[in-house]
């Protein structure tokens, strides 16, 4: 995704139970020791946890806040200047500290009291059919580890940063969170994997990737270009093309780079009649459908 690929670092626990991250190429930590060592170190908490239990507290080292001061600092005007009402609402009910990375137990407390959600840890990537489907009970996995310190504002796979103040703020939002909570509900009842990635395609352009018309302006809802510095900058010079599920659900996209192609909604009641209409009333014979529709016209 934008700069900010949603590429998960592999994890591996050794024979001897030593936890690794395996950073991909050109990744801004691959050659730091001690972030590698950290990274390990993070992961390995996330793994130990037992749903039901707390989620770990990671106790984050004055550098580690840092990166989420920065990352706060130079998001916040942007937000302003690029984000849609609906997802500021939500950003400003919610109140992240910016200066320092919050556990995911307190976004959890103050999310959990606006809209009923709850942020549990993820190590890395989690299934499909696993995340998606816990968005049905309103729960969110969540990364705890943050990007490289020498580059706050990209990193090469969600952190933190993507997933607390991408998602956490647009999930304080009722609206938003329904949305989301719809998706999930959708892969809970799906039975084959290929209409699962019906529904989490058309999440990608929506609630990922959303962009939406306010007051003759184009806005962005998607925690995607939310949480990329760059991003925000560059979404409204992209093909801009009305809601359509079918193209959602079937055009392909490159994870690695800014979003070429995003799809508008003319204003919130119309993304929740298309979008969420279709999350809430989607099953394995309507996804099928589509794809059908996409290789008779393709």
């Amino acid at each position: 995704m934008f700069e900010e690929a949603q590429l998960y670092s592999p994890v591996t626990t050794d024979a001897d139970g030593r936890v690794e991250v395996h950073l991909g190429a050109g990744h801004p930590g691959l050659n730091d020791p001690a972030y590698r060592a950290r990274r390990g170190e993070i992961a390995a908490a996330a793994l130990a946890w037992e749903p039901g239990t707390p989620v770990p507290l990671i106790t984050y080292t004055p550098a580690e806040d840092e990166v989420w001061a920065v990352a706060s600092d130079e998001l916040a005007p942007k937000h302003q200047r690029y984000a849609h009402s609906e997802y500021l609402r939500g950003k400003a009910a919610l109140g992240l500290p910016t200066d320092r990375v919050p556990q995911l137990g307190e976004v959890t407390e103050s999310l959990h009291a606006l809209t009923g959600w709850s942020y549990v840890c993820a190590p890395g990537l989690v299934g499909l059919r696993d995340f998606y489907g816990s968005l049905g009970d309103r729960i969110f996995h969540s990364t705890q580890y943050l990007r490289h310190p020498s580059q706050p504002l990209y990193t090469p796979e969600p952190d933190i940063i993507h997933e607390v103040i991408g998602h956490a703020n647009q999930l304080a939002s009722p609206r938003f969170a329904r949305l989301t909570e719809a998706a999930g509900k959708a892969t809970q009842r799906l039975e084959s994997d290929a209409a699962v990635k019906v529904v989490a395609d058309v999440f990608w352009f929506s609630m990922e990737f959303g962009v939406m018309w306010e007051a003759g302006i184009l806005k962005a809802y998607g925690a995607g270009i939310l949480s990329s510095y760059g991003e925000m900058d560059a979404f409204s010079h992209m093909e801009i093309r009305p809601l359509d599920l079918e193209q959602m659900a079937t055009i392909p996209y490159d994870i690695t780079t800014y979003q070429s192609v995003l799809f508008a909604a003319d204003n919130l009641d119309q993304l929740e009649d298309v979008v969420g209409e279709f999350f809430d009333s989607v099953d394995d014979e309507a996804a099928h459908r589509l794809l059908g529709a996409h290789a008779h016209t393709g």
